[in-house]
This record gives structure tokens, C-alpha cells and sequence, in this order.
């Protein structure tokens, strides 16, 4: 095979693929990038068995000629080694040529290096999806849904389906929900061209995590194709593929109070600033732990003390208080974790004791809300 390409068009489709190739992969074939040359143009694509990413790019693009095809065919080359070589190529013209025992050659102005790449009859093939499950939906909004559910995903493997998000179809709503078992992460958005059927996938987080690199902040849709093992991203010329975890997700309907004993709303911005600022004392403790204390005067004190560092408190005002007084104590993390999801706005937060697991939700819409579970202290 035998074709010449511009250098910056070849890195952006090295950058896409390149997040789905992992060092540590036991099949040896997946340390490589497979490059597919047809008439059409050319096809990478970098896979890690979970994540399979795959780009391509045309001959042509808005009336600007990118690549030039002397000769089509397959390779698998080295994939962080070929990366390395195109981004430091002097000239933007790239020749790339393969010869007998896939002998690689790449030539851009006076520099040429040769390669030895694989056999690309030896890359696994990308799974067949059946496009019954598929709707779209636009690449920020993607991204919003991605932004405010992830980061709740549990870490440790030892409940391998709290690693992943429960994306959950159901009467015309997409309901996404993330846990780690001490707090909750949920997104609701109605959709009108979702699928009939009820549907429930655990994407892992790790996918949704690099699904969110390769995405544009753009309102272009992104289509989504779901089946029993894998989901698919489509975008442009990018396709994202992720193996779904098995094993049910609990039903977290029941952790979500229904009445509450005392609602506050206050602001979220200043709230964030206060226990960022009372996390500085925290982190000296292993847990981080942040108390929060509602008074008589309509305002709250979060406060932290460390036997170590010292103590730290501070007033802030509420909007609104409903119910009764409360002191309640809670990991800083969680909690700023959980402020910055719904981004800086009015922030509603409902309690119903010092030990139960309390809510929190923007004034404005119903659609993300965050559960934290509280944290003993004596």
C-alpha cells in the first residue's frame, strides 16, 4: 500500500484514536493502530478489547485534496512509536509506504524512517450492532449528562457494576444513574426519538470518561446504538465503541426520600467556596469531613476542625429554610463533587435527619439530582 497525507489532517485522527490504545493490554496486536487504505480514504482505528475507537478520514474535504492513494491496503503499526514519529515529521506532506514483510516507510522532507508493522488480518474485528436500540442526541448535551454523573462511579473493583453509569430507557426518558454506594449521581433527560422498548446498559465509567475527550462541544447530533454487550457512539467520521459491565444494576429509586424534614435553598456558588475553604482543615482527617450546622437566623455554619491543624468555620445565608434545625456532618469531596455537577446555581437541599442521606437539586429544573450519604461522627 502506498499513499501520500497532510500531516495535521493524519494527527487529528491520531488523537481520536490513540485514547482507546492502553500499554497494558494482554493482546499484543492492541498495542498497534490499524490503518485501512481504501479509494474512499482512510480508516484508523485503536482498541483496548473494552474501547474501540475507530475515524476516518476522506480523500476529500470541503474541495480540499488530503490524501492522495497510489496504492490501498491494510497495517497494524506500532501505535504510541507512529504517533510519536508524525507529530515531530518536519514537513506537513506525509508519505507513507508498505512494503514486502510489512515493511513500513514513512517519508515527510528529508527525514524517512522505517517501521515494522503486523499483520492487519490479525486485529480483531469491530462487533456487528443491530440498529433496533438507536436514537440521537446533541454532543453537548452528551457531554452535560457525562459532566454530572460520572464522577460517582465507584472506584474499587469490588462491586464491578458500580464502576459503570445505568443509562435506563423508559417512557420517552433517558434516566442515568451513577453510584458508588455513598452518594448518587442522577440525570434525567426527555428525549423524543428514543426507543419504545424499555432498556437498561451499564456503561463503564473509564468509557464515558474518554468518550467525553473525543466529543466537540457542538449542538451536532451524536447517534447512539445499544445492544445487550456493547453500546455505539457515532460522530462525524468517529465511531466510539464500549463493551457494556454485566450484572444488574440495584434499584436505586428506593434510596431517594420521599418527604423531607427541613429544605433550604441556598447559593451554590457560595457554598462550593465555603467548604473548599473548610476542607483545608478537613484534609488533614482521612475521611475529609465537613460539619454543617443550620441556625436560628436563616443562615447555615459549615465548619471543620482537626486535633493536627486547627479549625476553620463560617456563616453563610440561606435564601429560604423550611422545617427543623439540623446538625448533620459529610465528606467535603462528595459534596463539592456533587455542587459543581449542578453548576453554581440555586441549590435546593432537602434533609430528612442527621443520619439519613439528603438531597440536593437546582431550583431551576428537576433533571440532576445528587444524594450524599452522611458520615457519623462522635
Amino acid at each position: 500500500m502506498k499513499f501520500d497525507i497532510l500531516r495535521d489532517r493524519l494527527l487529528e485522527g491520531l488523537n481520536d484514536v490513540m485514547k482507546a490504545v492502553s500499554s497494558k493490554t494482554t493482546i499484543p496486536i492492541l498495542t498497534g493502530i490499524k490503518i485501512d487504505v481504501t479509494d474512499e480514504g482512510i480508516r484508523l482505528t485503536g482498541s483496548d478489547a473494552d474501547i474501540t475507537i475507530q475515524t476516518f478520514i476522506p480523500v476529500e474535504e470541503d474541495g480540499q485534496q488530503i490524501i492522495h492513494i497510489t496504492e490501498t491496503g491494510s497495517i497494524v503499526v506500532q501505535a504510541r512509536m507512529f504517533n510519536e514519529i508524525v507529530r515531530k515529521l518536519p514537513t506537513n506532506e506525509v508519505e507513507i509506504q508498505v512494503t514486502t514483510g510489512f515493511q513500513t516507510h514513512i517519508r515527510s522532507g528529508k527525514s524517512e524512517f522505517h517501521l515494522i508493522g503486523s499483520d492487519a488480518t490479525e486485529y480483531p474485528l469491530l462487533p456487528e450492532l443491530t440498529e433496533d436500540q438507536k436514537f440521537t442526541i446533541p454532543a453537548d448535551l452528551l457531554k452535560s449528562i457525562i459532566r454530572e454523573t460520572v464522577f460517582a462511579v465507584a472506584t474499587s473493583e469490588s462491586r464491578p457494576v458500580l464502576t459503570g453509569v445505568n443509562w435506563q430507557i423508559k417512557n420517552e426518558t433517558l434516566i442515568c444513574v451513577a453510584t458508588d454506594s455513598h452518594r448518587l449521581a442522577r440525570r434525567k433527560v426527555q428525549l423524543e426519538n428514543l426507543p419504545e422498548v424499555e432498556h437498561s446498559v451499564v456503561i463503564p465509567g473509564k468509557s464515558l470518561n474518554e468518550l467525553n475527550k473525543v466529543l466537540e462541544d457542538s449542538t451536532n447530533l451524536v447517534q447512539i446504538v445499544m445492544t445487550s454487550q456493547q453500546v455505539l457512539f457515532k460522530t462525524g467520521e468517529v465511531l466510539f465503541f464500549s463493551r457494556l459491565l454485566e450484572g444488574n444494576y440495584p434499584d436505586t429509586t428506593r434510596l431517594i426520600p420521599e418527604e423531607y424534614q427541613t429544605n433550604l435553598t441556598i447559593n451554590g456558588k457560595a457554598l462550593l467556596q465555603a467548604i473548599d475553604r473548610a476542607s483545608l482543615v478537613a484534609r488533614g482527617d482521612r475521611n475529609n469531613v465537613v460539619r454543617f450546622e443550620i441556625l436560628d437566623n436563616q443562615a447555615v455554619e459549615v465548619s471543620s476542625n482537626s486535633p493536627e491543624i486547627g479549625k476553620v468555620q463560617e456563616e453563610i445565608q440561606v435564601e429560604s429554610l423550611e422545617g427543623e434545625n439540623l446538625k448533620i456532618s459529610f465528606s467535603a469531596k462528595y459534596m463539592m463533587e456533587a455542587l459543581k455537577a449542578i453548576d453554581g446555581q440555586e441549590v435546593v437541599i432537602q434533609f430528612t435527619g442527621a443520619m439519613r442521606p439528603f438531597i440536593l437539586r437546582s431550583v431551576h429544573d428537576d433533571a440532576i439530582l445528587q444524594l450524599i450519604l452522611p458520615v457519623r461522627t462522635y
